[in-house]
């Protein structure tokens, strides 16, 4: 039954909370295809962010980053070895380029969130695997998602196959709880031992993101306070869902 044995200030949703919550999803999921189809060389991002906060309105929803913390935009749009929180600019997509587009959406008055990273035109070898691997990464931690797993298992599965695969994993920025707020506990490092933190039950809904690195995992925050760089200027890639936990596992909802 929801409610028992709740985890100390997680917000576990009830079934008209989750309704609004996959809402909200299936708006994001709107926006999302449109900023892809319009994702290519020559665009800029403040256009893709104008595109995003349309569709968001016309939709009926309102844009879930615009204002919070101070934001800026609609949607954090990250180049090649800025990893999150990019602010859309004047700057050009171009051949060569990955771009990690970040977005969130509310509808009454409950937040979704999904990133996906997208390379333009030809690309080295090592920085197509990075976007696979952590599209595959993602993945994986959403299958340790399910009630009686803990938070940790997440995290382990995340981690355990990037660096397998030779890659870094971001350890000061994770993925988070979400609901009426867009960052609720948990915590969702995107490492971990398993069997270890808060225990898994349904009704939690949890943005799980990893972001993952070419090179070393050391970050810096740029000049403008908000974008995040790999310190070593190597490529980076970032994928993240929204998923609610049911009695019999997970369902995503981005």
């Amino acid at each position: 039954m929801i409610g028992l044995n709740r985890p100390k200030g997680i917000n576990i949703k009830n079934n008209i909370e989750l309704n609004s919550l996959r809402q909200s999803g299936k708006m994001l999921n709107s926006v999302k295809e449109i900023i892809k189809k319009n994702i290519a060389a020559g665009i800029t991002t403040k256009e893709l962010d104008y595109i995003a906060e349309k569709e968001i309105l016309d939709l009926g929803g309102k844009p879930g980053f615009k204002g919070l913390y101070g934001f800026p935009g609609t949607i954090c749009s990250s180049f090649n070895e800025e990893i999150v929180h990019g602010i859309p600019s004047n700057r050009k997509i171009k051949d060569g380029d990955i771009i990690s587009i970040d977005c969130g959406v509310i509808y009454e008055d409950f937040n979704t969130d999904s990133a996906f990273t997208l390379g333009i035109g030809n690309l080295p070898v090592k920085t197509s695997k990075l976007i696979e691997t952590t599209l595959n990464s993602l993945h994986l931690g959403i299958k340790e998602a399910v009630p009686n797993n803990h938070i940790g298992d997440i995290g382990h599965a995340v981690e355990s196959y990037s660096t397998n695969n030779g890659f870094s994993v971001v350890k000061e920025y994770v993925g988070h709880g979400i609901g009426k707020n867009l960052h609720e506990d948990p915590q969702i490092p995107n490492y971990g031992i398993k069997s270890s933190g808060p225990k898994i039950i349904e009704g939690m809904a949890l943005a799980i993101e990893p972001m993952l690195i070419e090179g070393d995992e050391q970050t810096i925050i740029d000049n403008d306070g908000w974008t995040v760089k790999t310190k070593d200027g190597s490529m980076s890639a970032h994928f993240e869902d929204t998923i609610i936990i049911t009695n019999s596992g997970n369902e995503i909802i981005t």
